[in-house]
């Protein structure tokens, strides 16, 4: 199954996609915009080009579990998302995956221009390898 995955931003917005198998995740880009509306509709617009099955939209939970104003405008997003589109949309806890984000790219020494442009991509494959990996382990071939 095909699955974009989101790391929805007050400025970028983060894409992922995987392969039909499910075994690699890949970035797609970011999407500069802050306007809530338009980067809904610039998503949706990847998500039919590439034939997405299913979305993932990361859910950033508070670290003591608890959904705050972030997580409740991703759960927006989300459902608006859907509406739009026509595809399932799963929310996903990203709790920590724009620090291991920076991680991977300080390992990789990218900084400056070139980090900002890509840590919320980075952060979208985070998420989806995170989703594809529950996937997995918790659902059956025919589920798939």
């Amino acid at each position: 199954m095909i699955i974009i995955a989101v790391d929805f931003g007050d400025a970028r917005t983060g894409l992922a996609i995987c392969d039909r198998s499910e075994m690699l995740a890949s970035p797609i880009g970011v999407i500069a915009e802050k306007n809530f509306d338009l980067c809904m509709q610039k998503v949706a617009e990847q998500v039919k080009l590439r034939g997405a099955e299913l979305i993932v939209v990361g859910y950033p939970k508070n670290m003591n579990g608890t959904i705050g104003e972030r997580a409740e405008l991703c759960r927006l997003f989300a459902n608006g998302l859907q509406e739009m589109t026509g595809v399932p949309v799963e929310l996903w806890d990203e709790r920590c995956t724009t620090v291991s984000a920076h991680s991977y790219l300080n390992a990789t020494n990218t900084y400056g221009k070139k980090r900002k442009a890509i840590v919320d991509a980075v952060a979208a494959t985070i998420i989806l390898e995170s989703y594809m990996g529950f996937r997995k382990n918790n659902i059956t071939t025919s589920e798939k």
